[in-house]
């Protein structure tokens, strides 16, 4: 395999997130990540709402079940939206059920005069209805009001219940109203929870033989649930028009909805097999965190309804890291827990068998493995297994301790999860040479140590081959095969050459015979730099080493041979630091001599000079200088402020620039200005008096 490919690191990392891939998807309980989800897939808009009704309804529920307080600080908008539906005139009784049902999660203030005209509403609906989602709408109504504290009774029961019933089929499906050919299995659900409303509304017990078929309904339903090989089961429909497949999530939520919401109030235990209430609960957890608002809403309020119901409550198994690394001899640590994480009644979990990659039986030895009360997690030292690093299935099987608890809790037995064991391998026996192409004669052997920087040099020409070989071996001194072994080949012009490095039982080794590869290589003479990568996810000191450069003779190219393709340019490689710039300045102009330069320096100071004679000469003095305090101050600061401007021009010869320089010398003529006028006018009313007197 020639030609230029992806860099070794790029295909180490796809090779890693590849071997994670199939374990990484593990039964989690519901986590901080799934109320970060939803947080962020119920985002209210601009404006602080959720859209319509039932979107409102979803998004409080999803955060009152997860525990958040967003539902809280959006309750003001939200009860308001629902208080204005429950008011307005001719409402639906879907908008209805919406309404109270988010006034009841929120709790809303509403008026009882209120209520009463919505139960009133909603009774004439199921009295003249004959449509499963109108019955399903109006009696979950009714009861969410009647949860809320208010007296509602619903006194044609029993005739309501057998109107809902009489759209059931042989199957266990439901039919949406009776003029409907097809039944579909998310209308079971919606009239499993229709009917356990009915019950809880009644005036009187719903006749026992009616519940009775239902409860055989149910049993129907259960025997049309699907299922994966790993235990995990669902419901999805068979056959059903287009606009009303709602998929496996939408429809298992329906079913989990009713049959819990059915059993909570009948007495008598449901007909289930305990395992397809574990397979729910384990197809709701291994959806992970879904990516729409309403498969978040289906997924966290049927995992609800499973963390508490009347026919078994799942508890999950679950491996808190499913990485264990020899070498800082980790535990094996195991969770049971319910599918929110709370603690689970007493209960034994031992370690049956451990599997290899290819199911082979590695360890079939039953360990217990030890309780840690403190942090409600049971683990087991790996060390004892003797198992190497690699991949491994273990099989854990759980047993309940008390007796009461098998009719209320299913732990599914035995539990199948995948783990990746990490450890340190070693390198032996790593050499690299040059042989003749004809016998095979080794010319040069050089030993490698891959574990540290390498830098070999070697040369070859076109009638020679390359042999690399090592050997790989676990902590626990077997053969080890990584996924990746790649040997890189660069040209000095930037084309690379990657070829994957094979392995037997004993070792790995490559031969590049480059009479064979003259083509590939396109008959590119030069140096070449050696870059080996061995990577796998269990070997926790995989590297990608240079080993050197190869300097390698090819003859000249044919007239027709191919040429290697344009490289690629590193878009950032215009970051990188750039060629040093040389460069020789001008031979400075010649300079007249030191005497000339002194003799123009000393004529520069004969105006300074005729200065101090013209002053000598008009024979200045101090005679006028006012003698009281305030004008002798301004008298003081005008002339040190003439001194100041001769100091300036001193350093504008020396330092300043003319623009610094005409700064500063403003701000001194404002001030010699302020100060001069003061002294000048002092000067001038001495003058005045002196002349008067």
């Amino acid at each position: 395999m020639a030609g230029r490919r992806p860099a070794p690191a790029a295909l180490l990392l796809l090779l890693l997130a590849a071997a994670f891939a199939h374990i990484s998807s593990a039964v989690r309980p519901v986590s901080d990540a799934h109320r970060s989800a939803a947080a962020e897939l119920f985002a209210p808009s601009a404006d602080g709402s959720f859209g319509d009704l039932e979107s409102t309804y979803e998004a409080v529920r999803t955060f009152q079940i997860l525990g958040l307080e967003n539902y809280k600080s959006l309750s003001g908008k939200a009860c308001k939206f629902a208080a204005e539906n429950l008011a307005s005139p001719g409402p639906t009784a879907k908008d209805l059920f919406h309404a109270v049902r988010i006034s009841g999660v929120l709790r809303c203030g509403v008026d009882a005069g209120v209520y009463d005209g919505v139960v009133v509403t909603l009774k004439a609906v199921i009295k003249d209805t004959n449509s499963l989602l109108e019955f399903y709408y109006s009696v979950g109504g009714l009861l969410s009001i009647k949860e809320q504290g208010h007296n509602v009774v619903l006194s044609d029961a029993e005739s309501t219940f057998h109107a809902i019933k009489a759209l059931s089929q042989s199957d266990g499906r439901w039919r949406y109203d009776t003029n409907s050919a097809e039944s579909s299995t998310f209308s079971a659900g919606i009239a499993l929870e229709a009917l356990a409303g009915i019950v809880s509304l009644a005036d009187a017990e719903v006749d026992p033989s009616m519940v009775g078929v239902v409860k055989n309904d149910i049993v129907k339903l259960f025997d049309t649930i699907k299922s994966y090989n790993d235990g995990t089961f669902y419901f999805d429909e068979k056959h059903v028009d287009a606009t009303e497949y709602k998929g496996p999530i939408t429809t298992s939520a329906s079913v989990v909805r009713g049959v819990t919401s059915f059993a909570a109030v009948v007495s008598g235990k449901l007909n289930i097999p305990a395992e397809k209430i574990l397979g729910l609960a384990r197809f709701f957890l291994g959806i992970g965190l879904p990516g729409s608002a309403r498969d978040c809403f289906n997924q966290i309020e049927s995992l609800s309804f499973l963390e508490n119901n009347r026919v078994f409550v799942p508890l999950i198994l679950s491996l808190p890291s499913i990485v264990f690394s020899l070498t800082s001899k980790d535990q094996l640590k195991v969770e049971v827990t319910t599918v929110f994480g709370s603690a689970a009644p007493s209960l034994k979990v031992n370690l049956v068998q451990v599997l290899g990659s290819d199911s082979k039986v590695i360890t079939s030895e039953n360990k217990e493995l030890q309780y840690d009360l403190d942090n409600n997690v049971h683990y087991l030292d790996i060390a004892p297994l003797k198992i190497d690093v690699g991949k491994y299935s273990i099989v854990f099987e759980i047993s309940l301790q008390e007796p009461e608890h098998e009719t209320v809790y299913v732990t599914g037995g035995r539990n199948t999860e995948s783990i990746i064991v990490t450890g340190l391998i070693k390198v032996n026996k790593a050499e690299i040479g040059i042989s003749d192409n004809d016998a095979g004669t080794v010319e040069s052997v050089q030993k490698l140590d891959l574990l540290k920087d390498t830098k070999v040099s070697l040369s070859a020409n076109h009638l020679q081959k390359l042999r690399l070989s090592f050997q790989l071996t676990t902590p626990l001194g077997h053969t080890f095969k990584p996924h990746q072994v790649f040997l890189k080949l660069k040209h000095e012009s930037k084309v690379e050459h990657l070829f994957v490095v094979p392995g037997s039982a004993r070792q790995f080794k490559i031969v590049l015979d480059f009479l064979g590869l003259v083509e590939k290589f396109y008959y590119l003479s030069g140096r070449y730099d050696l870059e080996l990568a061995v990577g796998d996810a269990a070997m926790e000191n995989s590297f990608l080493r240079p080993l050197g450069h190869l300097e390698l003779d090819l003859p000249e190219a044919p007239e027709k041979a191919p040429r290697p393709s344009a490289q690629a340019v590193d878009p950032f490689s215009k970051f990188g630091p750039k060629a040093e710039i040389s460069h020789i300045f001008h031979a400075p102009e010649k300079r007249p001599p030191k005497e000339l330069s002194l003799a123009f320096t000393g004529l520069t100071l004969l105006p300074f000079i005729g200065f101090l004679l013209g002053l000598v000469r008009l024979g200045v003095n101090l005679k006028n200088f006012p003698s009281l305090p305030g004008p002798a101050a301004f008298a003081s600061l005008f002339h040190a402020g003439i001194g100041a401007v001769l100091l300036l021009y001193v350093l504008f010869w020396l330092k300043l620039d003319l623009f610094t320089t005409l700064k500063y010398l403003g701000f001194l003529g404002i001030f010699l200005v302020f100060v001069g006028h003061r002294t000048l006018s002092y000067l001038s009313s001495v003058s005045t008096k002196q002349k008067t007197a």
